[in-house]
């Protein structure tokens, strides 16, 4: 049964990080759907084998550490500066952003997910 509750935790990432990707994808950007829903899923999975998977040992906080640096290297990779312009800032904050609505979601915040969620897409 608490199996069953995970896996709505990732569907309810999946939402979310849609939500988040399709406003993204209106607005013609470089990272849209796909990447959104795949990194909000990814953090809220990894934040739900942090919490389950050891038997209940560890620190679910050290893994939550790791997801923000992991994803902030993944959203470095993003931003390109070209004839003296930034491009790709904006992408690389919704990714790291979208992760951090997934591991909220993980952590089972659903109300702080929901309400990063709705500042993001406004």
């Amino acid at each position: 049964m608490e199996e069953l509750r995970m896996l709505l935790d990732l569907l309810i990432a999946a939402l979310l990080g849609f939500a988040i990707g399709f406003e993204r994808k209106l607005r013609l950007k470089e990272a849209g759907i796909r990447t959104h829903t795949i990194v909000c899923v990814g953090a809220t999975l990894m934040m739900i084998i942090s919490k389950h998977g050891f038997g209940g040992l560890g620190d679910p906080g050290r893994i939550a550490a790791q997801i923000v640096a992991g994803v902030g290297f993944l959203g470095a990779g993003m931003i390109v500066y070209k004839k003296h312009e930034v491009h790709g800032l904006t992408t690389a904050a919704g990714i790291w952003a979208a992760a951090g609505v997934g591991m909220a979601v993980g952590a089972r915040m659903y109300i702080i997910a929901c309400g990063a969620t709705a500042l993001l897409v406004l």
